[in-house]
């Protein structure tokens, strides 16, 4: 996603050098300044992700409930 967001601001950013018309220009301005603020969150979301994946609390399977016949 983060490089899904990169590269629209590129190309809003692309479209921006050759338009001269504010009409047009003004709409794409906002649009580019969106997709920095995604970049920022997805960034941020990312971040936190990778913090808690090494958690105790996080488990790809939960050895209490398999190893543990009363969980069954």
């Amino acid at each position: 996603m983060i490089a899904a967001e990169q590269k629209a601001r590129t190309t809003y950013d692309n479209i921006l050098r050759l338009v001269k018309d504010p009409e047009v220009s003004e709409p794409i301005r906002f649009l580019r300044e969106r997709e920095i603020v995604h970049y920022q969150r997805f960034g941020e979301s990312l971040r936190i992700v990778q913090d808690h994946l090494d958690s105790k609390n996080f488990y790809a399977i939960n050895p209490e409930f398999d190893l543990n016949p009363k969980c069954r």
